[in-house]
């Protein structure tokens, strides 16, 4: 299988602290990567830097198509929930409609066709009849299904999804991977998750990112290598359909 992103000894840093060090992972076509780790691991800069939103220290990110090198790929991005605006006076349809602005130009409104692709998209994330409500009105798990319907409208090459469990109800969280697992047979997933047992569960691939990366080629793992690279005792709790993680008691000291 053909990679489309290869990470080659990247490092990276706030105010002088290193968030992440030589980080090296390729992800493949129609891969399903969960990215996994302990807040502030790094996680969400990964996933930055890939985007472009970020610059790194070192080390370079690569994009492939059909095997040949590429300048970028298209991406769809959810980002974190408590990083969107609800104060701002945006529709559902409309938000769902932006993740198409790349594919028209300034001068020109949205095609008929685009307006179909959105609706199509709407009813997709169960949103149908809340078209016109304005995300400020929405709940959690509701605003979340619009961010994640403007990440996939566009039909991207690969899809990053950072939290997108994040407030949405357990009903929908079946129905939220369903969804993740049609897309991944158009396109590439990378998730990053806290949910440790949801993440191994759905995903093909596990990257466990603290600070460095380590890999696992499948989502077979054992709780000794969780508790090694979380550097926590991690016990994996089955609950319904999704298993769940909980966390032992333990502390840092010693």
């Amino acid at each position: 299988m053909n990679k489309i992103i290869e990470i080659d000894h990247l490092s990276a840093s706030y105010d002088r602290k290193i968030v992440l060090r030589d980080i090296n992972l390729n992800v493949y076509e129609h891969d399903f990567l969960g990215i996994i780790g302990p807040n502030g691991g790094g996680k969400t800069t990964l996933i930055k830097l890939i985007l472009g939103l970020l610059k790194s220290d070192s080390g370079e990110i690569h994009f492939f198509r059909e095997g040949k090198l590429v300048n970028s790929l298209s991406m769809g991005y959810l980002p974190q929930y408590n990083s969107i605006d609800k104060k701002f006076p945006i529709s559902v349809y409309d938000v769902v409609l932006s993740g198409l602005s790349r594919k028209k130009s300034l001068t020109k409104s949205f095609t008929d066709e685009q307006h179909a692709q959105a609706v199509e998209i709407i009813n997709r994330m169960g949103l149908q009849g809340l078209e016109k409500k304005a995300i400020g009105q929405l709940s959690g798990g509701q605003l979340q299904r619009a961010l994640l319907g403007r990440a996939i409208v566009s039909n991207p090459e690969v899809v990053i999804l950072d939290e997108p469990n994040t407030y949405i109800d357990q009903r929908f969280e079946s129905r939220l991977y369903e969804i993740l697992s049609e897309i991944n047979k158009e396109r590439a997933i990378i998730l990053v998750s806290h949910d440790i047992g949801t993440v191994i569960s759905n995903v093909k691939t596990i990257a466990c990112v603290n600070e460095t990366l380590d890999y696992h080629p499948d989502s077979e793992i054992s709780s000794e290598w969780l508790e090694e690279k979380f550097q926590c005792p991690i016990e994996l709790l089955g609950h319904g359909d999704l298993p769940h993680r909980i966390i032992r008691s333990h502390d840092h000291k010693g």
